[in-house]
């Protein structure tokens, strides 16, 4: 069974950073693009980045666009999402969810993990 599963979230003060995974099962990750997007509390969910089948496109929402940097490595089956910097308003939690294509349309993504909770608090 296709499996999505991040790991890396937590509490982080603010200025720091944290790298999240995004490790795949039961299928093979070179035939998709990734995208990460978050949800915070009361509000829909936005769009952080994505990354082509072979890395060689790449997005990211305007605002973030500096800050965080997504990658893969398709022999590990595993896109990365790193984020430097990170704000209380980055607080959320943190999805990854497979597409054929990049989008900022969430039912463009027909496979997604669990989510990884993010908190960046002092």
């Amino acid at each position: 069974q296709l499996q999505l599963v991040e790991s890396g979230g937590g509490l982080v003060q603010p200025g720091g950073s944290l790298r999240f995974s995004c490790a795949a099962s039961g299928f093979t990750l070179d035939y998709y693009a990734i995208g990460w997007f978050r949800q915070a509390p009361g509000k829909e969910r936005e769009g952080v980045s994505c990354i082509s089948t072979s890395g060689a496109r790449i997005v990211y929402a305007d605002s973030l666009r500096g800050r965080f940097t997504i990658s893969r490595d398709n022999a590990k089956n595993t896109v990365y999402l790193q984020m430097n910097s990170l704000k209380a308003e980055d607080t959320a939690v943190y999805y990854c969810a497979r597409a054929r294509h990049c989008s900022s349309y969430t039912g463009e993504y027909d496979a997604w993990g669990q989510g990884t909770q993010v908190t960046v608090s002092s």
